[in-house]
């Protein structure tokens, strides 16, 4: 088991940055990749970014892709994302998510952190 851990989201201005964490406690030298999604009120759960644990590749949505910066710190089992110029339309719940070696989806996630950008 994994248990995660999201903080960091709050209300900004559009065009200003915040940075995510989601910190990790448990099975966590079972982890292969750690991700981050993000719900808006009555959309659907999309994809953010992804970073795999071991080599630290990274994936991005098209729609964060310049902005969204995805690192992890192995000593802290911590993911964090660094939102920069932020538009109202990141407004949404950010959940942070495991994939464990073998799985091959996402097993665990986070409670979400709310990030609020305002226009």
């Amino acid at each position: 088991q994994v248990q995660l851990v999201e903080s960091g989201g709050r209300l900004v201005q559009a065009g200003g940055s915040l940075r995510l964490s989601c910190t990790a406690s448990g099975a966590t030298f079972n982890m292969y990749t750690m991700g981050w999604f993000r719900q808006a009120p009555g959309e659907e759960r999309e994809f953010v970014a992804a970073i795999t644990w071991r080599s630290g590749s990274t994936l991005y949505a098209e729609s964060v892709k310049g902005r969204f910066t995805v690192r992890r710190d192995n000593a802290r089992s911590s993911v964090y994302l660094q939102m920069n110029s932020l538009k109202p339309e990141d407004t949404a719940v950010y959940y942070c998510a495991v994939v464990s070696m073998g799985s091959g989806k996402y097993d665990y996630w986070g409670q979400g952190t709310q990030v609020t950008v305002s226009s």
